[in-house]
């Protein structure tokens, strides 16, 4: 037996009990999936797409309903047309402020994408500062953890929207859980029910037993090619929350007096609806896959957020590793173990919305799908990478077993 193979097998054993809490939250979401979907009948007719301006598809609704009760909204947007989780958040944010308002993200810095859309670098032709909508970041604590007395003293008659990112992004902190978006809720509630509590729900869908909206949210937003998708949406986004503001970012996204009335859906609602249906199972085995890869690094003294025996509020595992060649190594054997792309040798780049050069490694079915095994870094120090996904978690334990002795270079 080789020593990575002993490596997995120890951290295995010490993750039993872990593994185990993660197959019941996997268990009680599933349930939830599946009382939603008898509570709306879906049926195979459900499962067809429509063309045109997309008048009366049945299978939109259906699966515009089932995201509204699993998310906890008065209504949902979910919609082929979005392109990323970013063009998602765009259209909330836009559909929400207006000329004079200030919003507030109340998590630090947010995700690299997000830069361009709020002008936080440059005011731009389109961004929301260009069009004299103003931005504040609370800064975290040291700790990590969301500053929430500075976040209430933020808080200002001007105030329309919080921005609260519950994932980590690119940056080293923890992903928030359910009662930490709860608690940036309720401070912010407390000082002006009004104000528009907005979620950046990326990579956190499943990962607990209830959603943001569960929680006093306003409006929930994510990714299809993330965690709700499944490994099978092939595009497309979503927006879950109080009807009015769904409104609005459904005028966003299409047109004012339009909004979601239209919007053609083509062959997309059997991957939506069958995705939706395997995401509990999909998230389970990424939540088991990032605790194996944080367990053997914690074996081998590197050190990863979060931590193995960690609550975790999403599906991306951060390693410290200790140089540019040991990240780009990693990254590459990841690749290697894809089932698409297998052959392709990564290199790093520049990407829209990155203010850096970002290595990708994402041999998926879907073109950047978080859903499935990918790494990813930016080419800055301390080098860090990032791993999340997997359809499975046999794929995930061959892919490290593979990638791990990138780990052992330096």
């Amino acid at each position: 037996m080789s020593e990575i193979e002993t490596l997995l097998l120890r951290a295995e054993e010490m993750l039993a009990a872990k593994f185990r809490e993660f197959d019941n939250i996997a268990v009680t979401n599933q349930a939830r999936v599946l009382k939603a979907f008898r509570k709306h009948q879906v049926s195979d007719f459900h499962l067809h797409g429509s063309t045109g301006y997309g008048y009366g598809d049945l299978g939109r609704g259906v699966i515009e309903a089932l995201y509204a009760d699993l998310f906890g909204g008065d209504t949902a947007l979910v919609r082929p047309h979005f392109a990323s989780g970013t063009h998602a958040l765009a259209c909330a944010l836009f559909g929400v402020l207006r000329p004079g308002d200030e919003f507030i993200i109340a998590t630090g810095e947010p995700y690299d994408t997000l830069h361009a859309v709020i002008g936080l670098n440059d005011r731009g032709l389109s961004s929301l500062q260009a069009w004299g909508i103003q931005c504040r970041i609370v800064p975290l604590r040291e700790d990590g953890d969301v500053d929430l007395q500075s976040l209430g003293n933020a808080l200002s008659r001007k105030t329309r929207l919080v921005h609260i990112q519950r994932s980590r992004g690119y940056n080293w902190r923890r992903a928030l859980s359910l009662p930490a978006v709860a608690q940036i809720i309720a401070t912010v509630k407390a000082c002006d029910p009004h104000i528009v509590c907005l979620v950046d729900n990326c990579y956190g869908e499943f990962v607990e037993t209830s959603e943001p909206g569960h929680y006093r949210a306003d409006l929930t937003v994510g990714s299809l090619i993330k965690n709700p998708g499944g490994g099978l949406a092939l595009t497309g986004g979503y927006i879950v929350g109080k009807e009015d503001l769904v409104q609005l970012a459904a005028e966003r996204l299409y047109a004012p007096g339009i909004g979601q009335h239209v919007g053609a859906t083509h062959g997309f609602n059997r991957g939506f609806l069958q995705g939706l249906f395997l995401a509990s199972a999909v998230v389970g085995a990424c939540l088991k896959g990032g605790a194996l890869l944080a367990q053997t690094c914690e074996i081998l003294g590197l050190d990863c957020s979060p931590r193995a025996q960690a609550m975790r509020g999403d599906i991306i595992q951060a390693v410290r590793v200790p140089s540019r060649h040991v990240l780009l190594e990693f990254c590459r054997r990841i690749q290697a173990s894809s089932p698409i792309d297998g052959h392709v040798r990564p290199e790093p780049g520049q990407l829209p919305g990155y203010e850096c050069d970002v290595i990708m490694a994402a041999g998926t079915f879907v073109l950047g799908a978080s859903s499935e095994l990918s790494a990813d870094a930016p080419l800055r120090e301390p080098y860090t990478v990032y791993v999340q996904g997997g359809l499975s978690y046999p794929h995930i334990r061959v892919a490290l077993a593979q990638a791990l002795p990138a780990l052992l270079l330096d």
